[in-house]
Parts: structure tokens; sequence; C-alpha cells
């Protein structure tokens, strides 16, 4: 990277095109790639306060069972591996689509980014893709897939907003 940049500003330029007055960097975070524009500030990639309540807030309200179902899709295929005569006719295997953009409309917006990140999203669909074989019976891989797309928000969640710091955290840190 640095090496293109090297020549892309030594190269002679051929175009009356005004050279930018700063430059972006790239800057890998835990959960993605992203162009950012430097800045003199080191709080700049600081959550809002508000943002985290409304995550925290979000989170505290939704479990797997009490999660809105409409929100996606569930089809059954056929598994594939090794079980003899039940893999090749019984269509066991459950795949949940959730559509990101009817998925971001209700989540805080710490959360957008991670979860476009995740091994889940299918980018060309713009969807959250969940598959479940474990179990010979459809409601159970069903259900398993609702369970893992609820483990992966509440995962994304907690990766996304801090933790909330103890009183004995905060003196202690006062005092050094």
């Amino acid at each position: 990277m640095s090496h293109c940049l090297i020549r892309l500003i030594s190269a002679p330029s051929t175009t009356a095109r005004p050279r930018p007055s700063h430059f972006s960097v790239l800057s890998f975070s835990q959960f993605s790639t992203s162009i950012r524009r430097s800045t003199t500030s080191p709080q700049s990639d600081a959550p809002n306060e508000d943002d985290v309540q409304k995550c925290r807030l979000w989170l505290s309200q939704h479990d797997p069972k009490t999660f809105p179902r409409s929100i996606g899709t569930l089809s059954y295929s056929r598994s594939s591996g090794p079980g003899g005569q039940n893999v090749n006719k019984v269509s066991s295997k459950a795949t949940l689509r959730v559509p990101a953009n009817d998925l971001l409309k209700d989540l805080p917006i710490l959360m957008h980014e991670p979860l476009r990140a995740s091994r889940y999203y299918a980018k060309a669909s713009n969807n959250l893709v969940i598959q479940a074989d474990d179990s010979r019976k459809q409601a159970d891989n069903a259900e398993r897939c609702w369970e893992r797309f609820h483990q992966l928000l509440k995962e994304t969640a907690g990766k996304a907003v801090p933790g909330i710091t103890s009183d004995y955290q905060k003196s202690k840190v006062k005092s050094l």
C-alpha cells in the first residue's frame, strides 16, 4: 500500500487536477476495513454515549424466543455428508435469510458496520445468511438458525459497545 502511495505522490501529474490537502488513511479495525480521513483527535472514533445506551437497551430487550421472526425467511434443503438414506431424502437443512436493509432499520447504528463485516453477511444479496444442519429434524435446525442469528447480534453488540466501568475501576485509574 505504501509503495503505491509513494508512486502516486512522486509521479508527475499530467492533468490539471488540484492536489488534495489531506490524505485518506486505510484503517484496519477488528470489524472491517474502511477508509477514513486522519484526524488529530484520538477520541474521534469513540462511540457516542446515546448510541451506546440505545445499543445496550436494544440488547437487553431481545432474546431468541421474542425476536420477531417475520424479519427473515427460512428455507429448507437436503443436507450433505454422511448419514445414509435420510440425508438424501429429507430436506432438513435450514437456511435463514435476513435482508440487511430491513434488519439495520431496527438496530442501533453501532451494530451496522460489524454486522456487514461478519462472516454471515452475503454482499451480493445484501442478506445475512445463517445455516444449520446439526439435527435430522427441520424444526430443530430452524430453531438453531434463529439461535445463531441472535448470538450474532449479541456478539456484535458486545464488540461494538464498551462495557460499563465500575466505580472501583474508575477510582483505581484516577489514583494512577
